[in-house]
């Protein structure tokens, strides 16, 4: 990958973060006090909608960028007279490109996603009290609290969401004999977005519960499978699929915004 591309691949993918997470986060909001254990409206219902946004704001431009650079370049290892250079083997590729795109973003998303959760389920609070109020309880260790199940969840929904997007596009493209346009990988990206929202709702739902418990109960020691169960058990498949409304228009239309504006950056950059 040259340097040119690799600049392109990061400027691209932090201003795509910043774009989606800003416009859709009312949203986000709402995804996560529907979520939360204690109920939406006691979460906070409609009120301070845009609590938590600057630790989205702080993290989004980082968070994406490190996504698409690690995504960009192992596709190019792998793809470019690599083991998997054969057109058979992209959806491989692309795989593996995102979940290790998602692994290295997790390192920065976890962080921001704890902090803006527990801002948008305490909207009282403020973004900054909360982060030193973790910090003071429960260490470093609480800003990683649900790491495990945000990549168990964002891997998962990369694995689905990446190679379609990625056929898609070829698919378009080949039936209309020339490269897509910015809005026509955008809506690709809306639709692999809104497929693979759905699919990993209950992931999300056991992410978000494990990072809203309280420290030192069952449910924060991150087993989640035993989460799962007890949501299961508690709510049946209405819990499990709890906001699943609101992430997928969120991610469809996030997938929209996010990969039309990296497709729309990367090809002015490059």
């Amino acid at each position: 990958m040259e340097r040119r591309e690799f600049v392109a691949s990061l400027v691209a993918g932090g201003c795509a973060g910043m774009c989606v997470d800003l416009t859709l986060f009312p949203l986000d909001t709402i995804k996560t006090r529907l979520q939360s254990q204690q109920g939406f409206y006691k979460a906070g219902g409609f009120r301070g909608i845009y609590a938590g946004v600057p630790s989205a704001a702080v993290g989004s431009f980082p968070n994406a960028a490190a996504f698409f650079v690690t995504y960009d370049c192992t596709k190019s290892l792998l793809g470019a007279g690599g083991v998997l250079a054969a057109p058979h083997l992209a959806p491989v590729t692309h795989m593996l490109a995102a979940s290790l795109g998602e692994i290295v973003a997790c390192l920065i998303r976890v962080p921001t996603e704890v902090v803006k959760q527990r801002a948008q389920a305490s909207p009282s609070s403020s973004t900054y009290r909360i982060l030193l109020a973790t910090v003071r309880e429960e260490g470093v260790r609480g800003l990683y609290r649900g790491f495990r199940s945000t990549v168990l969840r964002e891997i998962p929904f990369s694995l689905v969401q990446f190679p379609l997007w990625e056929y898609l596009k070829t698919l378009w493209s080949w039936r209309q004999g020339h490269t897509l346009y910015s809005w026509q990988a955008a809506v690709c990206g809306a639709f692999a977005g809104a497929v693979a929202a759905f699919v990993t709702t209950p992931l999300d739902v056991a992410k978000t519960r494990i990072m809203l418990a309280k420290a030192g109960s069952t449910t924060a020691s991150g087993n989640i499978p035993l989460v799962l169960y007890d949501v299961w058990r508690s709510r049946g498949l209405t819990g499990l699929f709890a906001g699943s409304i609101p992430r997928v228009t969120f991610i469809s239309v996030g997938g929209f915004i996010f990969l039309g504006a990296y497709e729309k950056v990367r090809r002015t950059l490059l």
